[in-house]
This record gives structure tokens, sequence and C-alpha cells, in this order.
């Protein structure tokens, strides 16, 4: 599996970038370049300089969900968070317990009848595990919501998921992109499509007056609770046709194509058709990209650094092969580059 990492504690970015100093932005944080094996080190504010004019950017305009919930079963305390909306209305959940210290551990999922209290009024019943690989896990559960809507009781009382290597609880804007849409439905992400964070409208504009395209693409993550190293559950995706158009025109064209996460990555290889293009697609994907699979429309990746998840090396090791991710990956490392989603970020190029 490439690459067995285990990140220093102190190499995880505690608090966002621009609450490190004065003066500083969400685009302060550093980039590490892969060129195949070779490795250069640069500052996020530097990538218009890095791409040219005909690359496209693919990226991800889901919002982030407020979708850490308090709730009780009995006298029990537990956190709930909502990590993805059926098509019937139900949720895909996780039951966790608190720690003590703001964050939460795991714990075990089930059994199908329990009952949490919600604030407001409102309570849940966990109905039965996704199918398939989590529901040999038993970690995710759809479950049925009575009361309040779950988009009202999220703005009202929900908080970003976080995890125990951040200092504190931030904001939900935090935790939005420069790209993050509101849904109408009230659909969303349960945690931050994070390789975009660093952008900023200021760098955005810069990126245009250079020729470089963007390519809006919706991909809701669910939890992704790194104790669990799963692969990821199906998930709900929209292409647009503008932006299959735009992919194909930037193949034809000579310019590159690069996904701005893995969430960018799913989706756009979710649709390949027959012919090798992009398409409009909407709906659900199971995909898992691996080098096996290998990917037919992406060509490079700006990813965050993360502890590894087998899906997301996997995704990885297709876009750049293995021995481009252990090299980069050993380069962050020793450069003292800072993890998670507060961290610095990766750019594999072609």
């Amino acid at each position: 599996m490439t690459p067995a990492v285990r990140v220093p504690e102190e190499l995880s970015a505690r608090v966002p970038v621009e609450q490190r100093g004065p003066g500083l932005d969400r685009d302060a944080v550093r980039l590490l370049v892969s060129r195949g094996v070779e490795v250069a080190h640069h500052t996020f504010t530097e990538l218009p300089r890095l791409l040219r004019a005909g690359d496209l950017l693919v990226v991800n305009t889901s919002a982030t969900l407020a979708a850490a919930v308090d709730g009780r079963i009995g006298h029990a305390r537990v956190v709930v968070h909502f990590s993805t909306r059926g098509d019937d209305d139900r949720w895909a959940v996780e039951l966790r317990e608190p720690d003590g210290r703001g964050t939460t551990r795991p714990r075990a999922g089930g059994p199908a009848g329990t009952r949490v209290r919600l604030p407001g009024g409102g309570w849940l019943v966990l109905q039965e595990p996704l199918s398939g690989r989590s529901g040999r896990s038993g970690r995710l559960w759809w479950a049925r919501v009575a009361g309040p809507g779950v988009p009202g009781l999220l703005r009202e009382h929900g908080r970003p998921i976080r995890y125990a290597y951040t200092e504190r609880d931030q904001p939900l804007s935090v935790y939005q992109t420069v790209f993050a849409l509101p849904s109408a439905d009230g659909a969303g992400s349960a945690e931050m499509p994070s390789a975009a964070r660093p952008f900023t409208a200021r760098l955005v504009a810069e990126l245009v007056s250079r020729g470089v395209q963007f390519a809006p693409v919706t991909l809701h993550t669910g939890v992704a609770s790194a104790e669990a190293h799963e692969p990821p559950y199906p998930e709900r995706f929209a292409v647009p046709g503008a932006s299959a158009r735009l992919i194909n025109a930037a193949k034809a064209g000579g310019g590159r194509v690069l996904a701005v996460g893995t969430t960018a990555v799913r989706a756009v290889e979710s649709t390949v058709g027959a012919d090798g293009g992009a398409r409009a697609r909407a709906g659900w994907t199971d995909l898992v990209v691996t080098p096996e699979r290998g990917v037919r429309v992406v060509d490079g990746l700006l990813t965050g650094l993360h502890e590894p998840e087998a899906s997301h090396l996997l995704m990885l090791e297709a876009v750049a092969g293995r021995e481009a991710i252990e090299r980069g990956y050993e380069a962050a490392l020793q450069g003292r580059y800072l993890w998670h989603e507060f961290g610095d970020v990766h750019l594999v190029l072609p």
C-alpha cells in the first residue's frame, strides 16, 4: 500500500492558516508540486505561474454542512454525524461518543430500532446499515428523522464535524470553499471538499486572467472518520453538460484537465462514456478509482495531505503512479508540510 505514512502529531494543521499570523489569507499555505518523481516546493500563491493557458480546473461546488448534532439515547450523550441524504429523504448517519474534549470517538453502529433524541423536539430511528461495504462495518446507518426537517435542524443546532487533531471548534464559514454553492434541497458535504480551501477570489481572478478555465461539478461528500480506513461509500454527484463540454474541449485542444480534490476526480471519472469523453450525468456514484482501473479524463490533481486512506492513495497512484506518490509523501514529511483539511496542498502534474 502506498505509502505507509505515520504523520507526527506536530505536523497536523490545528487551525486554519489565516489564524496562524496577521495578514495571512487562505492562500498562504505551502504547495508541493510533483511532476513524476521530481518534486518542487512552492507557495499556493504561485499556482497561476505553475499552470498555463488552456488548462482546466475541475472544482467541486458542494457546500459544507454543519453536520454534527448533539443527541441522546436514553440518558447517554451521543453526537450524530449526518452524512448523506438519500433519495427517500432518509439520512445516512454515524453515531459517535463525545470524548470530553469537544471532539468525538468511534461508537459501535446500530442496532436497528435505536432511537436518538435530537434538539428542538425531533428524533431519529436507525433502520438498517448501508448496503455493501458499509453494511459489513455497521458504522453508517440509514435513519428516518421525525420532527423539524434536517436542513433546519443543522442550521439551528449543527456545527461542523471536527476531529481531535484540530485545536477548537470553528465557524461554518471556515469550512466553506470559495466555490461552494448552497443546494436547494439542503444537501451538501458532511466534510469540506478541502483541496479547494486555499483558493481565494483574488487567486481565481488571476488564474482566469492567465487563461486557466474552471469547470464546476458537484459531489456531496459523506463522513470520512479517519479512524476507519474504508473505501468511499456511494455519493450523490452531478456533472453539468457545460462542464462536460469544457472538459472535452480542453482535452481536444491540448490543455490539461486538473481535478481540485479527489471528489472532483470521482465525479468526472464517473461520467466517462464509451468514447472516452466526459458527459453530463447526475445521480449516485460508487466508483473507486484504482491504478488497475486508471483515469480516463483527469490528467492531474490538486489534493490535500491526509492520513493515508486506501481509496485516496489508490486514486493518487492511478493519476501519477506509485513511485511518484511515494516520493511526494517523503518530500512532504521531510519538508515539514502540514496535514489535514487546514494544511498544505499537493499538486500532481503529468
